[in-house]
């Protein structure tokens, strides 16, 4: 391969990785928006950017069919960086600010800088592809710039009116939206229905991946505000939760794990919002010891401080003894302690 395909080739590996990262904050950012015009305009500009990931994963084929290995490595592990960090990152977009106005117009912004980026991007390639002769990677990356543009002024069309919004539900007092009123409430309704309507591996799969999300730190107590902005009393891991008093409830939570918790949290908020528990909730809701901890088993955590690290075996007592209390776990860390600090 000639040093201009790799220039060009090293280029699009880095574009790909960013509409890669894209998707991800895109979502995200779909299930904070409510519905009208800036959220259609973010679910069609999602549609584009598999779009762009597509037709640049054709045009690196046809750089070079039998590829270049060490740049394909490069491109799969910048593409896999990519998605952790805008997996990372979708929480935050969920969870930010101080009511839904904010938390959308704040979305918005990031939008705005990522588009920028992205005709910064496509802008160099096409120059790069110009001067060393590839019309077709130029092409490619004129027409994708051309979509990004277009995004973007859509979006400075949008920032007016979702800065009016803020105005109005933090200044104004107007009635602003909650949770339950955005792409995340209906997301987690029609994941509903269709966990309800299909066969018993769609059902496999979906909680192989809600567990696989869950080891993103952040994820899971996102998941869980989410669902308790929608969640019936029924869906609680608390079994008769509005007819119990707060002292039933605090006795009930440090078994829960951190989706349970912020789940109850929010609940919580949208009903009695007893200080007591709220208070409780906030203090147990914290960091596991890894993330994804809440999803295993006494002998997958027994398996895991077979390291012998002593670091991690107090974090696991910590955490057990003020959550869920498992008498397996807490002997396996108490040993490990000793072992690794002997």
């Amino acid at each position: 391969m000639s040093r201009a395909e790799q220039t060009i080739k090293q280029h699009l590996h880095d574009a790909r990785a960013s509409e890669s990262a894209l998707v991800r904050v895109l979502q995200s950012q779909i299930l904070a928006a409510p519905s009208g015009s800036y959220r259609r305009g973010l679910e069609s500009h999602l549609s584009e950017t598999r779009e762009h990931e597509r037709r640049i994963e054709r045009r690196l084929g046809e750089i070079d069919a039998g590829g270049d290995g060490l740049l394909g490595a490069v491109g799969a592990f910048e593409s896999a960086l990519g998605q952790l960090l805008a997996l990372g990152k979708a929480p935050l977009d969920l969870l930010r600010g101080s009511g839904g106005e904010e938390m959308v117009l704040a979305n918005a912004q990031d939008a705005c800088a990522t588009e920028a980026r992205e005709i910064a991007t496509y802008t160099a390639i096409e120059r790069l592809a110009r001067s060393l002769g590839d019309e077709q990677t130029a092409g490619l990356a004129a027409s994708i710039c051309e979509l990004e543009q277009r995004m973007l002024d859509r979006l400075l069309r949008e920032i007016p009116r979702l800065a009016d919004a803020v105005v109005a539900a933090k200044v104004h007092g107007q009635d602003g939206y909650e949770l339950s009123d955005t792409g995340a409430a209906e997301a987690i309704r029609d994941a509903g229905r269709v966990a309800g309507d299909t066969a018993g591996e769609v059902n496999k799969k979906a909680r192989r991946a809600a567990r696989s999300a869950r080891k993103i730190p952040g994820v899971a107590q996102a998941e869980g505000q989410l669902k308790g902005a929608v969640a019936a009393e029924g869906d609680l891991a608390i079994a008769g939760y509005d007819d119990l008093t707060a002292q039933e409830i605090l006795e009930r939570l440090p078994g829960l794990s951190q989706i349970e918790l912020a789940r109850i949290d929010s609940y919580e908020r949208r009903h009695q919002n007893r200080s007591t528990v709220l208070s409780r909730t906030a203090t147990l809701r914290t960091q596991e010891p890894w993330p994804g901890y809440d999803e295993l088993t006494v002998a997958d955590v027994r398996r895991a401080l077979g390291a012998g690290e002593e670091d991690l075996a107090r974090g696991v007592l910590a955490y057990e003894r003020s959550h869920k209390a498992r008498s397996g776990v807490i002997e396996a860390a108490e040993r490990e302690r000793e072992r690794a600090s002997a």
